[in-house]
């Protein structure tokens, strides 16, 4: 049998290119802008039934006894949470819709739960520390603002209609935040650092908006 090359790693894979010619090409922007208030489908969004599977072409597999998640950078309290301790903390449900850049969108999804405002209780971010950056098993990072992070639907989702998340979606657990593209709400999470000074992640430096607003359709960079 023939020998092959390497796998493409995620920065140079197909997805990857694609994705980025978008961004050159501004695709799917239809120049229209909503407020979350006046219509629930964003401009530029088309409804599905199935949830699509979307990533960097890995899917790391990641078992629960080795699963664990640190919060550092500036905060007053650091963690180091493994299964039991992320089970151990207040949960809860949210019902929320999802809106991918990929321009669908599916409605009323149940998740469970520990919710970021009881993450930020319990770390103490310190003065000035204003964004956040999530990194991933797969490697993949992306950045937030503090305030957005924080938004009362936020939360890091173990459960999807009342099951374990998915690896596929980014089980054992993945934020979740409805009020921006889903690209912001990582998967597979191992690590959420706090830092004074904004730092892009993988998809903002590749073209894509460094907020990412379904209904001001902040697909891509304005630079």
């Amino acid at each position: 049998m023939a020998m092959t090359d390497d796998p493409e790693t995620p920065e140079d894979s197909k997805l990857t290119r694609t994705k980025q010619k978008w961004a050159v090409e501004g695709k799917f922007i239809t120049g229209r802008i909503t407020r979350p208030e006046e219509e629930r489908l964003p401009p530029g969004q088309h409804l599905v039934k199935e949830w699509p599977v979307l990533d960097l072409g890995l899917q790391p597999a990641i078992a629960l006894p080795s699963w664990t998640l640190d919060i550092d950078g500036a905060v007053g309290e650091r963690m180091h949470w493994r299964w039991a301790d992320f089970l151990a903390q207040e949960q809860v449900e949210e019902i929320s819709d999802i809106h991918c850049v990929t321009t669908w969108s599916r409605y009323d999804n149940r998740w469970q739960g520990v919710s970021t405002q009881h993450l930020l209780d319990v770390v103490r971010p310190k003065p000035g520390a204003d964004f956040v950056v999530l990194h991933s098993y797969d490697g993949y990072t992306t950045n937030l603002t503090l305030e957005d992070f924080a938004s009362e639907d936020a939360l890091l989702a173990h459960s999807w209609e009342g099951k374990p998340l998915a690896a596929e979606h980014g089980g054992p657990v993945r934020l979740v935040l409805p009020k921006l593209y889903f690209w912001k709400s990582a998967k597979w999470l191992k690590r959420i650092e706090f830092v004074m000074r904004n730092k892009p992640g993988f998809w903002e430096v590749r073209g894509y908006h460094d907020r990412g607003d379904p209904w001001a359709e902040q697909r891509y960079s304005d630079d």
